[in-house]
């Protein structure tokens, strides 16, 4: 007797052992992490391609002293976050890290103080997308991801190199939303019941933060 393999609620509607046939249009992103010491020196990679097998999006990060856990949770964000700026709607996400395509999956719980953050926004940036599936391949299955991912290592410098046919939109992106934002301060006075930044906080409409209030006497 076939037993069909039970997910959370939140996790079902997304992914599937045997999924049915993905729309048309599915860009297809294989991503890498890497690091030399885990926790050590640390980057990922993500290399994205459209529906026709053609290289859109090169993107490679040096990151800090991270775990290779966190670096391929970086690698997912940096996905997604390319895939929804440039509105593609069905996104198939190709790992050979078994731990993050399991947690995205809802097969496994996510206990690392770390990750749980990455995986909470990766999986609320997945239901942005039309079509989302994600699925854990060979490594051999990944080389330019992983490739990537150490040539950014050892350079230590940012590496993104969209095609030519991509708009200047998509190019200003790959750079400026390469990574998941790092939390930030501002100071803000409170008139009206309104917060008021002493300092415009340069973020897209709709953004939602987190506010942690100290109040500073005169």
């Amino acid at each position: 007797m076939t037993r069909t393999p039970k997910f959370p609620p939140e996790s079902a509607r997304l992914f599937s052992d045997a999924p049915s046939a993905p729309p048309a249009g599915v860009h297809i992103a294989n991503i890498d992490g890497a690091s030399r010491g885990n926790p050590g020196p640390a980057a990922y990679a993500v290399v994205m391609r459209d529906p026709n097998g053609h290289v859109i999006l090169e993107l490679g990060k040096r990151l800090g002293r991270d775990t290779n856990n966190v670096a391929e949770y970086y690698a997912l964000l940096a996905a997604l976050d390319y895939a929804i700026g440039s509105e593609i709607k069905a996104l198939r996400i190709r790992s050979d890290s078994e731990l993050l395509v399991r947690q995205i999956q809802g097969r496994y719980k996510v206990k690392s103080p770390d990750l749980k953050p990455l995986h909470e926004r990766a999986v609320k940036m997945t239901r942005q997308l039309n079509y989302f599936t994600i699925e854990h391949v060979r490594r051999e299955l990944n080389r330019d991801a992983d490739a990537l991912a150490n040539a950014a290592l050892d350079s230590g410098s940012p590496i993104a190199s969209p095609t030519p046919s991509a708009d200047a939109a998509q190019r200003a992106r790959a750079h400026a939303q390469e990574a998941p934002a790092r939390p930030r301060r501002i100071s803000a006075r409170f008139e009206r019941g309104v917060f008021v930044p002493a300092q415009h906080p340069d973020l897209p409409e709709g953004s939602e933060v987190l506010l942690e209030i100290h109040p500073r006497h005169k």
